[in-house]
């Protein structure tokens, strides 16, 4: 059994480790590329797609749920349910057939029937969504002992997560693509073990959910991610 003294360097070597983990866990990336000139008028909705891949990774549900949710919470632009606009547009944005390109939305949108579901929907911007989040490293070793009377874990583990995601804002009224927003949050998660395992988690993920949906948020008004009280 570690003694009392030994106990408290252990602890007091933790929160060195403890503070300095929480004091650099996660770095973030911001970018903006616009073509057109946007401004959401009132009664306008947008709806957000992942993008679709031929080897069938595409940006993970929760994902999509989270960015659109508080996109619509945080500026009061309707987010239109991807599942229900994808079957309303059948069969012309299923994985297999929806376009990739900007020409390809043109070529769409020239067709009378998608040209009046598109009309009836009130849906002004498609944003497709693609990224992932994803392991990038780790490293460190833990170990346990539990027996009668005794038991703790020492060590040190940690690891890596990176959230990169990229929107492209394709206007439906124009048959343009409008530009794109992206994000790219990396963090370390650690946990340490001094008696009892303590996990500090980098939440990559969810800081990448909301920068994202800020960055639409201005992107869509129109806003200058530059100016003072911008997203940049």
């Amino acid at each position: 059994m570690p003694s009392l003294k030994n106990s408290s360097f252990l602890l007091a070597g933790a929160g060195a480790v403890i503070t300095m983990t929480l004091s650099g866990c996660m770095t973030a990336k911001l970018e903006e590329t616009r073509n057109t000139s946007t401004a959401i008028a009132a009664g306008e909705a947008v709806v957000l797609l992942a993008r679709p891949h031929v080897e069938g990774m595409t940006a993970e549900d929760k994902f999509m749920d989270c960015v659109g949710n508080k996109l619509q919470a945080s500026t009061g632009i309707p987010v239109q349910p991807n599942d229900a606009f994808v079957d309303s547009m059948f069969p012309w944005l299923e994985p297999s057939t929806a376009p990739q390109r900007p020409e390809g939305v043109t070529k769409l949108l020239a067709r009378d029937a998608v040209a009046q579901r598109v009309a009836e929907s009130g849906v002004r911007y498609i944003i497709w969504i693609d990224g992932n989040t994803r392991k990038t490293d780790s490293g460190g070793s833990m170990s346990c002992v539990v027996g009668p009377g005794v038991g703790g874990c020492i060590g040190f583990g940690w690891w890596e997560k990176e959230s990169d995601y990229q929107a492209v804002v394709w206007d439906l009224t124009t048959a343009r693509t409008a530009g794109s927003v992206s994000t790219d949050v990396t963090g370390t998660s650690a946990l340490v073990g001094v008696l009892v395992p303590l996990p500090f988690i980098a939440r990559v993920q969810g800081a990448a959910c909301s920068r994202l949906a800020t960055q639409l948020g201005a992107f869509l008004r129109g806003e200058d991610p530059s100016a003072p009280g911008g997203t940049g």
